[in-house]
């Protein structure tokens, strides 16, 4: 059984992936990388490395060769012995061994398996599709230097020019032209005098007319008068009244004065007595008083009992 086929599957779910008797096989994910001598660009890998150290055996590896042959565990056990037992001889003769998308194994001096990893499948699986590829260098073109110019010191000395004076010409005097630029003067500032009155004018009477308008709408809300032909029928809601289904019974007796005279004298003490109907014994009951919910009845039952009378009961029953 070519046992290393099953390595290289387990090496894309685990870290680790141990060969009882023979070593473990150890993955750690490597970042991408540039190669700066070849241009070339690598995507993220899990680098595989080798312990001859780790032997013992942690199930692993007997477990999916079990699942995926469909045998026993003890029989994917033996099946991983004999062929570590292969892979020894043929190191020991050949002082070299390759196992498929895994690497190489190789004797050193020393007597040590040295492991060389292989780079024809990564590990990896969010890596999965991205292959390596090379950038061509990119080429920066140096700035030109800019060339000096020499410029002689006389050339900035400046060529003294003849002075040119100027004598502003006298105009002769026209005095009707004064008097015109100020009548014109006159008129655009009354003009505009004017302009600024006839605006203020006009936006009074603009309020004028504004506040007269609104006195006539107010004074004609004042006076209408609404009428509604056919009034709204009046609506008559019944409340239904709560039913009272928790009673404290005072007492039921066989002569209809003494359930009276009790009525009489509970209604005296404050209770909201009640009297009703007789049971299927003939017996006149009579109520301390009833109550919509459990809990006051039952309040109310104890502080009867307490205070007044220790046979009080509670009685459940729509009346």
């Amino acid at each position: 059984m070519k046992i290393e086929h099953y390595i290289s599957q387990l090496l894309y779910r685990h870290q680790c992936v141990t060969v009882p008797g023979f070593g473990a096989f150890l993955t750690e994910i490597q970042s991408a990388h540039l190669h700066e001598n070849t241009n070339s660009f690598y995507p993220p890998k899990k680098v595989i490395s080798f312990n001859s150290h780790l032997k013992n055996n942690d199930g692993l590896l007997a477990n999916h060769i079990s699942q995926i042959e469909k045998t026993t565990y003890e029989n994917a056990v033996a099946s991983i012995e004999s062929e570590v037992v292969i892979w020894n001889s043929i190191i020991q003769v050949n002082e070299r061994f390759t196992l498929k998308n895994i690497g190489e194994l190789h004797m050193n001096s020393e007597k040590n398996l040295v492991f060389t990893p292989s780079e024809n499948i990564n590990y990896l699986k969010e890596s999965f599709g991205l292959n390596s590829f090379v950038s061509p260098a990119v080429k920066r073109e140096q700035s030109k230097l800019v060339e000096t110019v020499s410029i002689k010191e006389e050339d900035f000395i400046a060529e003294e020019k003849e002075v040119i004076e100027f004598t502003p010409e006298v105009s002769k005097g026209r005095p009707y032209l004064k008097y015109a630029a100020i009548l014109v003067l006159a008129i655009s500032v009354t003009g505009t005098i004017g302009f600024k009155m006839f605006e203020n004018h006009v936006s009074q009477e603009t309020l004028l007319v504004e506040t007269a308008v609104q006195k006539q709408v107010q004074n004609k809300i004042q006076e209408a008068t609404f009428l509604i032909e056919t009034p709204i029928p009046s609506v008559t809601l019944t409340v239904k009244e709560e039913k009272l289904l928790y009673h404290i019974v005072a007492g039921a007796f066989r002569n209809e004065e003494n359930a009276q005279n009790i009525y009489t004298d509970l209604l005296k003490s404050g209770f909201k007595a009640r009297r009703i109907a007789p049971n299927r014994h003939g017996l006149f009951p009579v109520l301390y008083g009833s109550y919509a919910t459990y809990t006051e009845a039952q309040q109310a039952m104890l502080e009867i009992q307490k205070a007044n009378n220790p046979d009080a009961w509670l009685m459940v029953k729509a009346l």
